[in-house]
């Protein structure tokens, strides 16, 4: 296939064109489902690189031919579920139209919902019909493995169709609407990466389901401070140290037959992933509130009956590794092990994979096991490894890769700092095709200074001005994350064009992993438990004394900080507890005090709240607030359901009431992630010249036309 580049407006900036192809991610192949027989390959796809319509397509292996199976053709108001807008904003969607799909094992038929309906593609023949179901706004709908029905969830309630649009039944529900059946609670789609809610059998005949309990949980708001005559949303919100919602599983039989799972819930109470594959038991992980305890579990599906396959124990906290536990064809069970300060896979208790490589996510395992890993932070390839402990790297370029497999075919996308990410379809070892992507080129291209520097060998990255050796000394501009979870020290372009845009405005721009941040080892990633704040502005200071050793041209008495969620507790912190280094901060979304944060993510580095004083105190910022004496702008989005704004009015109060000068910047009708494109561009540009103003850069904006 041919893919012309869309074309660019002469009038374009890079802010629009970054808010307009919302980040470069429109237009480019997602969500890959793949036949186990490697002959086709099911995707997600835009039009243009400024549509937001998702379009259904599939990539024909033998032929190498891409074909649309789906067109919306539609970008207007979408009628969304409260489910399928939850299940968008955990994700951070940023389509519309198909946002996700699911298809059997042999990849002929795919499901999805879209506009309040479910609808069922045919992959072979093209097209796609809406099937007509008893219920309103069908959600997360899945075909059985042989694709002669589909599961999907509505109202709160599990239901099932054949594919032909009769028999619509429903199999499990609660007359209580805060109890729904098939679905992933909070605290599982946020933060265990676990979205789905309900598992088919290999067969196809049952359906392993969880029913969620949100009763427990705390009610929080959300209302619209632009439409006073709203009522306000009220969202079910497990913040640190109170109840979480009641998860517990049962096998369903498609004629109404239900058998509960059993196990010790009141020791773990958070079920962290169900498997139920061919090879091997029906498989689940449930983990203990602390997190320092989980257990692997084989159940049977007839009695409901669980026992202990495995259980891990750690002093501080026990790490979720996305597609495992699984089983080979030997009957081994494949998992990860925490051995010589390297995360690895293990068959059984036995680490196959080598001291060095942190193994990121398992992709598949089957005949092989294929994985993501890291033997240098700052990239991330796509691995191979052989039933007799033969591990062989299958990307080769430095950057990110990620791969979906299905029998020999392997779906691999790589992001560079060449090219905005490719998607390749390899099968038997030999490249069959790269498909298409209506991604524009980037009216900026980073040219970041990879180093690791200070005691720490923290891997840092530096912007410049066009990325050209300065002549003489510019303010300095940090942009980290800083936290759990994600690295921006990455050989990946798409992570770094913010940076760039900010140094060609005229500052250095320095990007810092520091202490926590993933890829460098258990001891790394724990060297923040019960201290999420200390150690991670230290690795910041640390980084950019260390880079001002090897850039002289670094101003160290112009020094400012900008970050998002993390980031923005980052950017906070920093100049309320270290105005002698950072003079200057934006704080994008900021979690400025962990009672206010989730029960999963905050209890696992800080525990709870009422043990656990000292490592909250270190957290909070409200107390902080009498010692901001350098510029700080807060900028949060009233509609997020994640970090909720009431982290940001409290500090801006707390400031208020000490006399202490601010700037907050509200964002009506925004969530965590500003997808609107006018609001993501005019960001960029408020915050420029705030931190322009703050540093004292009185000439002239060198990107102002």
């Amino acid at each position: 296939m041919t893919v012309e580049p869309f074309p660019v407006e002469p009038t374009d900036s890079f802010p629009r064109q970054y808010a307009r192809t919302r980040r470069f991610s429109l237009g480019r192949p997602r969500t890959f489902a793949v036949a186990e027989d490697g002959s086709r390959v099911a995707f997600l796809r835009s039009r243009a690189s400024d549509d937001p319509v998702g379009c259904l397509w599939v990539f024909d292996v033998a032929t190498s031919e891409e074909r649309l199976v789906f067109d919306p053709a539609t970008g207007g108001d979408e009628h969304l579920s409260p489910e399928e807008r939850d299940r968008r904003e955990r994700r951070r969607e940023s389509l519309i139209g198909v946002t996700d799909h699911a298809t059997d094992r042999a990849a002929r038929v795919s499901a999805f919902a879209m506009d309040g309906g479910l609808y069922l593609a045919d992959l072979i023949e093209g097209g796609a019909r809406r099937i007509e179901v008893g219920a309103g706004d069908p959600f997360d709908p899945r075909p059985d493995p042989s694709g002669v029905r589909i599961a999907y969830v509505s109202d709160g309630a599990l239901r099932v169709v054949e594919a032909d649009g009769t028999a619509d039944r429903e199999l499990a529900s609660d007359p209580d609407p805060d109890v729904r059946w098939g679905e992933a609670e909070f605290v599982a789609a946020e933060e265990m990466d676990r979205l789905r809610g309900f598992w088919w059998s290999p067969e196809g005949d049952r359906i392993v389901a969880a029913r969620v309990d949100d009763r427990p949980v705390r009610v929080w708001h959300i209302a619209s401070p632009v439409d006073p005559e709203a009522s306000p949303r009220a969202v079910r919100y497990p913040r640190a140290g109170t109840d979480n919602a009641i998860v517990t599983l049962a096998v369903l039989d498609l004629d109404g037959g239900r058998v509960d799972v059993d196990w010790d819930r009141g020791a773990f109470e958070y079920l962290v992933s169900v498997g139920w594959a061919s090879e091997g038991p029906l498989t689940i992980v449930v983990q203990s509130r602390d997190q320092r305890r989980m257990r692997i579990l084989a159940v049977d599906p007839d009695t409901g009956a669980t026992r202990t396959i495995r259980e891990d124990r750690d002093d501080r906290w026990l790490d979720i590794v996305g597609g495992v536990p699984g089983w080979l064809p030997d009957g081994r069970l494949v998992r990860t092990l925490d051995v010589e300060d390297t995360k690895r896979i293990a068959f059984d208790d036995e680490p196959m994979t080598p001291p060095g490589l942190q193994v990121v996510e398992v992709l598949d395992v089957g005949e092989h096991v294929v994985f993501r890993g890291s033997e240098d932070p700052t990239e991330i390839h796509v691995y191979r490894l052989a039933l007799d402990g033969t591990v062989s790297r299958l990307t080769g370029a430095p950057g990110v890769h990620t791969g979906a497999v299905g029998g020999d075919a392997l779906v691999l996308t790589s992001a560079t700092m060449d090219a905005l990410p490719t998607t390749r379809v390899v099968r038997g070892g030999e490249e069959v095709a790269t498909l298409g992507s209506f991604t524009e080129e980037p009216l900026l291209i980073p040219r970041p200074t990879f180093l690791a520097g200070g005691e720490r060998t923290l891997r840092m990255a530096m912007f410049t001005p066009d990325g050209a050796e300065p002549g003489g000394k510019l303010p300095v501009l940090l942009d980290p994350y800083g936290g759990p979870h994600f690295g921006v020290v990455q050989k990946a372009m798409g992570i770094h064009f913010e940076s760039q845009w900010f140094a060609d405005r005229g500052f250095a721009v320095l990007a810092i992993d520091g202490r926590g941040t993933p890829n460098r080892g258990p001891e790394w990633d724990r060297a923040v438990y019960r201290n999420l704040a200390d150690p991670v502005l230290e690795d910041q200071v640390d980084g950019l004394h260390a880079a001002a050793e090897r850039f002289p041209f670094l101003d160290l008495d112009r020094v400012a900080i900008r970050g998002w969620s993390f980031g923005g507790f980052l950017a906070a912190m920093a100049v309320l507890r270290r105005p002698d280094v950072f003079h200057a901060a934006v704080s994008g979304a900021p979690v400025t005090d962990g009672t206010f944060y989730d029960t999963h993510y905050t209890e696992r580095y800080l525990g709870l709240p009422d043990e656990e004083i000292e490592a909250y105190a270190r957290y909070r910022l409200l107390d902080d607030a009498p010692n901001l004496s350098r510029p700080l702008m807060l900028i949060h989005g009233l509609a997020d359901d994640n970090v909720y704004v009431a982290n940001t009015l409290a500090l801006s109060k707390a400031l208020m009431e000490a006399g202490r000068p601010h700037t907050v910047l509200p964002l009506s009708g925004i969530t965590h992630a500003p997808l609107d494109p006018a609001v993501a561009e005019n960001l960029l540009m408020l915050q420029v010249r705030f931190l322009r103003d703050a540093l004292g850069m009185r000439d002239r904006d060198p990107l102002d036309r």
